[in-house]
């Protein structure tokens, strides 16, 4: 029998993501790494036992980073221009770390730049902390 070593896997809350010439990037969420292939079907006359299934582009879905309102604009005024037409797009990176604070992957994402924002929701005597929301569109994943 092989000798099989489980490894533990790395844990969802070690993240950081990198935004090109902003300092501001310490989220509490990141979600939205995703891909995939749209595929394309070709039924061809007098072929009844399968349908081609044909590679077609890549989408990607938008990033959405979830982070404690602070005293930082740096985000607010990002997406504030974008707002007024001047897109300034940026590379994005989203690095994972293992237990001991090593990166172990990283995505990079490039052309980067918000598309929406939500604010945090107020309750009166809640003890919850005013979280924006940032969901950010980009040309795609360019290597890890």
């Amino acid at each position: 029998m092989p000798d099989i070593k489980q490894k533990d896997p790395f844990p969802a809350y070690a993240f950081f993501v990198e935004i090109g010439g902003i300092a501001q990037a310490a989220f509490s969420e990141c979600s939205g790494l995703e891909s995939q292939v749209e595929v394309k079907e070709y039924k061809e006359g007098g072929l009844n036992s399968y349908t081609h299934k044909l590679p077609g582009r890549v989408k990607y879905s938008d990033l959405t980073l979830r982070h404690g309102s602070a005293g930082s604009d740096e985000l607010w005024n990002w997406y504030q221009d974008v707002c007024q037409g001047k897109i300034e797009r940026k590379n994005l990176s989203v690095l994972l770390f293992n237990t001991a604070g090593e990166e172990v992957r990283r995505w990079n994402f490039s052309g980067a730049y918000p598309v929406q924002w939500n604010g945090p929701s107020f309750k009166a005597g809640s003890k919850n902390v005013a979280i924006d929301t940032l969901v950010i569109a980009h040309r795609g994943l360019v290597g890890t």
